[in-house]
């Protein structure tokens, strides 16, 4: 066993990343979920070999913190005794409802063991970064579409077929879309473009891979592997409106291990950046009840910033055992599905996990917050950030119609991309960022230990100046970032007179 990860890297079971509290694991169980009992031993064990913190990632994936690296292998030994076997490799992720949503447009599980199989094969797991994943949606109510990845396949209905939209390097708003294109073309147009990445280095994205290269696995597919499915989006993005010739092209899984596109494919030059056009809309939220089959209901409960006390997930873990639960599966936005439990199971449970400190309304303020452990948890943090988020939600919950990041760094981990606003911790104390990424300029600054009292002074001005009807982040735009950070610092202003 690793004594521990650099940083950035994923900290397996096998191989736990050194943070400010210690060592930290992260594990996905291959069958989706878990038993109420096997939560229970395995929180126990979090309680015996960690600090006793557990979480749910954004992604879907449970870490438990505090380790060392004697009991990081005492950890890995009890989760092996316990039969529970755990994802390696290169991520290639579904939904946690994926098979049992009667919603879904397709269950995405085959299609999702077949690019774990074709990735093997061709020898990439060790060639890709550990960042690097592939996220295959089947639609239904809870989808994928809030969770980033360099490949996303997801099923679309087109006439009266089923296919599969290929997109790279985004979530389900940003995503470039490649092609629509039926099964055996998604897959191979996965493992292309992953083949591409591989060449470019352990530290290359599908980001970084060229237009050229885009509209060669695009052209490719268009021509040979359509079948009955929709064209290509991508031959109309030159301004030129050159179009790739009807050629007979070899597949790009054939070509693409030297890193470069089709030599054969005829392609005019590419005068502009591609198009960002992307399908599918906000993710709802993995909370409350989803229907299943007949009568069944599954029950979503967050953790607050992902994040829970292990005592406290063994109590709800030990209510639901005792109301009929058979399974929980770990859903991506930080939350726990709860399965097999009657109708009449489902409040009583939510009861419970209220009272507990879960979130159990997707309408609670804390589902507004992204906030990373911060200080003391990570050894980067600036600032205590769950402290500062549980003031501000419970004091601004008005006004939460906006995402609020609170980063302990400039990194930015709980949230990489813009947020309307940004609390990140630096060496001036705590910044605001107005409309952009942690790694951003702050607009201004205030004691650490102050943020949400500042925060506070920018929720009075929302207040005071949002026009009848006008949502708080329409406010926010309107006032702009100069008035936003006036209204950050004055607090400091007046406690200093």
């Amino acid at each position: 066993m690793n004594a521990f990860t650099r940083r950035g890297a994923c900290p397996a079971l096998s191989a736990p990343m050194q943070t400010g509290d210690g060592l930290l694991v992260r594990l996905n169980p291959v069958a989706g979920g878990l038993s109420p009992r096997l939560l229970i031993t395995l929180a126990e064990s979090a309680l015996r070999h960690g600090n006793g913190i557990m979480e749910v990632t954004a992604r879907g994936s449970l870490q438990i913190r505090g380790l060392t690296t004697e009991s990081a292998a005492l950890l890995a030994a009890e989760v092996d005794a316990l039969g529970i076997a755990v994802r390696t490799g290169v991520p290639v992720e579904t939904g946690p409802l994926a098979g049992i949503d009667p919603q879904e447009i397709a269950d995405p599980r085959p299609m999702a063991e077949r690019i774990r199989a074709a990735v093997d094969e061709a020898g990439l797991t060790q060639r890709l970064g550990p960042k690097v994943s592939v996220i295959v949606d089947g639609g239904g109510q809870l989808s994928m579409d809030a969770v980033t990845a360099d490949v996303r396949l997801k099923a679309v209905r087109a006439d009266n077929d089923i296919v599969w939209s290929v997109s790279i390097a985004g979530d389900g708003r940003n995503a470039k879309i490649l092609a629509k294109v039926d099964a055996d073309a998604a897959r191979d147009i996965a493992v292309a473009a992953l083949r591409m990445v591989a060449e470019k280095g352990r530290e290359a994205h599908t980001r970084d891979l060229s237009d050229r290269q885009l509209v060669s696995l695009a052209g490719w597919l268009c021509l040979t592997s359509l079948r009955e499915a929709p064209p290509s989006v991508l031959p109309d993005i030159s301004p030129t409106r050159g179009e790739i010739a009807h050629s007979r092209s070899p597949s790009p899984i054939s070509t693409a291990a030297e890193g470069e596109p089709a030599s054969e494919l005829p392609i005019s030059p590419l005068e502009g950046e591609m198009s960002g056009r992307t399908e599918g809309g906000a993710s709802r939220k993995p909370i409350g009840l989803f229907p299943l089959a007949g009568d069944i209901f599954t029950l979503g409960i967050a953790l607050p910033y992902g994040s829970m006390p292990a005592d406290k997930i063994i109590a709800l873990a030990q209510s639901a055992l005792s109301l009929g639960t058979t399974e929980i599966r770990l859903a991506p936005g930080r939350a726990l599905l709860f399965l097999g439990q009657p109708p009449a199971a489902n409040q009583p449970l939510q009861d419970t996990a209220a009272a507990l400190g879960f979130v159990t309304s997707p309408t609670d303020p804390r589902t507004r917050i992204a906030a990373c452990p911060g200080t003391p948890a990570c050894a980067s943090g600036r600032i205590a950030t769950r402290d500062i988020a549980g003031t501000i939600a419970a004091e601004n919950a008005d006004i939460l119609d906006f995402t609020l990041h609170i980063s302990g760094c400039a990194k930015g981990c709980a949230h990489p991309g813009p947020a309307a606003l940004t609390i990140v911790g630096g060496e001036n104390g705590a910044g605001l960022v107005v409309n952009a990424t942690a790694k951003a300029l702050p607009a201004g600054y205030r004691p650490g230990y102050d943020a949400a009292r500042g925060f506070s002074r920018v929720a009075a001005a929302i207040r005071s100046a949002r026009f009848h009807g006008e949502t708080a982040a329409a406010c926010l735009t309107r006032l702009g970032p100069a008035a936003i950070a006036e209204a950050y610092r004055q607090a400091q202003t007046k406690k200093r007179k």
